[in-house]
């Protein structure tokens, strides 16, 4: 059994003497890898971000937690003379 064709045709296995089928092949293809990087970069400064509001967000509810147990432990030692 013959092996299936592949899908899709690499941009390096193109020969470089063909004429690309359509001239503006070269230009959308910029365009569309332009685009991937950019959003490709977005991801990762988004993916930075939330990291950053995760880690701010579980420092501020560690001190709070640090916080109100201080407070209720000078208030019960105060209470009961502990």
């Amino acid at each position: 059994m013959a092996a299936p064709a592949p899908r899709r045709v690499h941009w390096e296995d193109v020969p470089a003497d063909d004429p690309p089928l359509d001239p503006l092949a070269v230009e959308r293809r910029l365009r569309r890898e332009r685009a991937r990087r950019r959003a490709r970069e977005e991801h990762e400064r988004e993916r930075q971000l939330a990291r950053l509001r995760f880690l701010a967000l579980v420092g501020f509810l560690l001190f709070l937690t640090l916080f109100l147990s201080l407070s209720v432990w000078e208030t019960v030692r105060a209470a009961f003379g502990l």
